[in-house]
């Protein structure tokens, strides 16, 4: 089946995520849509990030996607649960920080996890702490910036930001940091500097083997050569330009109008 895999997020964070897809899975197709516009989700409401997430779905389900893939934990946080009730005929693959992985890769039994505000804040995250964090101590933090920051590509700002949030997970002497967003393993390389001895880890092999399982568990799994792929933003075309290119991706990359007008 050659119908390609939709990917979506707030912004570029799901570039991450679109990197691993297209290196695991070289015969499928995908097209990822940023909605950098009304980029950062992580500060909105529930009903707004609905609104605003419906409208991308309804966008990719037009170009007739096999699988969603959200690759946004604020998103995943807040909406998951209502997108699969309302839209149950469509696969539908969430993103969470690798929280039992950082478990079991700790060796002093503390573990940091680092999102944004709203994900790190949220039930749905802390109750996959009491799940699976039992055994280690856990500082669980958000930053309110960063995504922002990352998409202006302003790349002064985000050092100073991280020299000060990171602070914290020094002090509590972790040794394994999960990250809970998708923009933040764009910039790993910068938060490993102010973590220079701590195993950081992203969800994007998670995410991988979990849409793997789901392809071939309802036969859709593609069997002849991709049709490429096509990413889309309705923000600055700089920004999804600079870091696909940094990720080596070969991608046909648009700027389209906010998905309701398209």
């Amino acid at each position: 089946m050659n119908n390609p895999i939709g990917i979506i997020d707030s912004g570029v964070g799901g570039l991450s995520i679109a990197s691993g897809f297209i290196k695991k899975f070289p015969l499928e197709s995908f097209i990822y849509l940023a909605d950098s516009t009304n980029c950062p989700y992580g500060e909105k409401s529930p009903e707004e990030i609905y609104k605003l997430t419906k409208i991308m779905v309804d966008y990719l389900l037009k170009r007739d996607i096999k699988l969603l893939v959200i690759a946004c934990n604020t998103i995943t946080v807040t909406c998951i649960d209502k997108l699969r009730k309302d839209y149950p005929s469509l696969l539908i693959v969430g993103i969470v920080p690798v929280i039992k992985t950082a478990v079991e890769q700790t060796k002093n039994k503390k573990i940091g996890i680092f999102s944004t505000s709203v994900t790190a804040n949220s039930r749905y995250q802390n109750d996959l702490i009491e799940k699976y964090a039992k055994s280690c101590s856990v500082l669980n933090l958000g930053s309110s910036t960063l995504v922002s920051l990352i998409e202006k590509l302003d790349f002064e700002a985000i050092d100073g930001v991280l020299e000060k949030e990171l602070i914290p997970f020094r002090d509590f002497n972790i040794d394994t940091l999960a990250l809970g967003c998708s923009h933040f393993p764009l910039i790993k390389e910068k938060i490993q500097k102010y973590l220079p001895n701590v195993l950081i880890l992203d969800s994007s092999q998670a995410v991988s083997n979990q849409v793997e399982r789901i392809l071939k568990h309802n036969n859709l799994v593609s069997t002849s050569a991709n049709s490429g792929y096509n990413f889309h933003t309705t923000g600055n075309l700089k920004t999804m330009e600079y870091f696909v290119n940094k990720l080596t991706i070969k991608a046909k990359i648009e700027r389209i109008s906010p998905p309701a007008n398209a």
